[in-house]
C-alpha cells in the first residue's frame, strides 16, 4: 500500500483530498508548511517514510519549491505532488525542484486520485529496487555514442577538438549532441562555445536532474548550433566534490536521451576521466607532435591497456602536425606502437576561433584543418560531410530557439 503523507494549509482541499484517498493518508496539522524534511516527517510519530509527499503552496509557491527540493536531493524514492493555482508559471521550477505533478487546489477526485496514480506508479520501482531481497535490473544498455577525447597532458588542442566535434555532429544531425566539460576545475568549453550557462556539472549531477532525464534537460546549456551543453562549475573547489561515481550515472542518462554525448576530459587520468572511460563507446586519443606528448600518449596507451580498456575502439589523433618540428608521423606511430589515424595541422584560423569563440565548424571555411575536423566528424556520422552546407540554416534554427528560451 503506498503511504502518503499531506501538508496543507487548506481545509477544504484536505476534505476532498480525503475522499479521494478514503482516508488512506498522514496529515500535517493545517497550517503553514514545514521548514525543512526533518520538521515535515515528525508529523509522521515513528511511521516508516511516505512513499508521496503532497505539498500545499498555498498563496506563496517558494518555500513548498525549497522543500521540495531538500526532500528530493534527500530522500529521491519520494515522489512529490505539489497543489498550486501557477501551475503553468511555476511548472520548470517545480520540476527541477523534484516535483513530479503539480495539482490545482480546486481539483476534483477523479483528478487528484490520477495524480496520486501516477505518483505511486513512478516510485515503486524505486521502492522495490530498494528492497536488500529484490532482484537488480540487468545492466542498462546505452542507445547513444559516449565520445571520449582524452589526452596525456594539456595544452595539446583537446578542447578544440571536443568542442568541434561536438558542433560537427550537432550540424550534421540536429538536436542529436550533448558535449559535458569533465575539466571539472578548470574547463574551458563554456569559452570555447561563448556560452554564459545558467547551470553546471554540478547542477547536473545532483538533486533531482540525477533521477529524472527530463528534469536532467532542463538543465543543458543550447548552442547556436543547435548543440546542448554542460559546462564545468566556475569554483574548482565545488567542482571536487563531484564523484566518478555521480560521473557515469550521469553520462549513462545522457547516452539514454542523446545519440552522442561528447566527452571533453582533464589532461591525464583522473577519476573522472576514468568514470568516463568506463562508460565510452569511442575513444579519441590526442597528442601534439612534440616528444613529451608523443611519450605520454604511449605511457597512457600502456596504463589503459593494463586497465582493461585496450580493446575500446579508438582513434589517435595528432594535433600541432608539422614537419619542419624535426618529426614525422612514422617516428610517432613507432614510438606509441600502432599507428596514427587522424592529422591535425597546424593552423592560424584555431586562434582565432578560440579568441571568437566560435568553433570552426560553426562557419565551415576552406582551410586544412576545417578539412580534417569534417574527417573526424564524418568517423561517427554519414551526414557530416553535409554539416558544412546546412550549417548556415541551423545556426539559424539555433538563435531562434536560443532567444525563445
Amino acid at each position: 500500500m503506498t503511504r502518503i503523507l499531506l501538508a496543507t494549509p487548506s481545509a477544504t482541499f484536505r476534505e476532498r483530498f480525503s475522499y479521494a484517498t478514503g482516508g488512506a493518508y498522514f496529515a500535517v496539522p493545517l497550517g503553514a508548511l514545514p521548514i525543512n524534511a526533518a520538521e515535515l516527517f515528525q508529523h509522521l510519530d515513528g511511521a516508516p517514510l511516505p512513499d508521496v509527499v503532497v505539498l500545499d503552496s498555498g498563496d506563496n509557491p517558494s518555500p513548498a519549491l525549497s522543500l521540495s527540493a531538500s526532500i528530493s536531493e534527500d530522500f529521491p524514492r519520494i515522489a512529490l505532488v505539489l497543489v498550486s493555482e501557477l501551475e503553468e508559471e511555476i511548472g520548470l521550477a517545480a520540476l527541477r525542484a523534484g516535483v513530479r505533478d503539480v495539482l490545482h487546489p480546486r481539483a476534483d477526485i477523479q483528478d487528484i486520485q490520477l495524480v496520486l496514480d501516477r505518483a505511486s506508479a513512478a516510485v515503486a520501482p524505486l521502492q522495490t529496487f530498494a528492497s536488500p531481497d529484490a532482484p537488480r535490473p540487468e545492466p542498462f544498455q546505452t542507445a547513444g555514442r559516449v565520445i571520449s577525447v582524452v589526452s596525456p597532458k594539456g595544452g595539446v588542442g583537446k578542447t578544440t577538438v571536443s568542442t568541434n566535434l561536438a558542433v560537427g555532429l550537432a550540424l550534421a544531425e540536429p538536436a542529436s549532441t550533448v558535449i559535458v566539460d569533465l575539466d571539472v576545475q578548470f574547463g574551458d568549453v563554456a569559452t570555447a562555445l561563448n556560452l554564459a550557462p545558467e547551470y553546471s556539472l554540478v547542477d547536473t549531477v545532483r538533486g533531482t536532474a540525477a533521477q529524472d532525464t527530463m528534469a536532467l534537460k532542463t538543465f543543458l546549456s543550447l548552442h547556436d548550433t543547435g548543440l546542448y551543453a554542460i559546462c564545468a562549475p566556475e569554483s574548482p573547489a565545488v567542482a571536487d566534490t563531484i564523484s566518478g561515481e555521480e560521473v557515469g550515472r550521469l553520462l549513462t542518462m545522457l547516452a539514454s536521451q542523446f545519440r552522442y554525448v561528447v566527452v571533453d576530459t582533464a589532461p591525464g587520468l583522473s577519476e573522472h576521466t576514468l568514470a568516463s572511460i568506463d562508460r565510452t563507446t569511442d575513444l579519441i586519443l590526442l597528442t601534439s607532435m612534440d616528444v613529451p606528448g608523443i611519450r605520454g600518449m604511449r605511457k597512457e596507451l600502456d596504463i589503459l591497456g593494463e586497465l582493461g580498456f585496450g580493446d575500446l575502439p579508438s582513434q589517435v589523433v595528432l594535433n600541432m602536425c608539422d614537419p619542419r618540428g624535426g618529426l614525422s608521423t612514422k617516428d610517432v606511430s613507432v614510438t606509441i606502437g600502432r599507428d596514427v589515424d587522424l592529422e591535425l595541422p597546424v593552423s592560424p584560423q584555431v586562434l582565432t576561433s578560440i579568441n571568437q569563440g566560435i568553433p570552426l565548424l560553426q562557419e565551415p571555411g576552406k582551410d586544412p584543418m576545417t578539412k580534417k575536423l569534417l574527417q573526424l566528424v564524418g568517423t561517427f556520422t554519414a551526414g557530416a560531410d553535409q554539416a558544412a552546407r546546412r550549417g548556415k540554416h541551423v545556426r539559424s534554427r539555433g538563435l531562434s530557439l536560443a532567444r525563445s528560451r
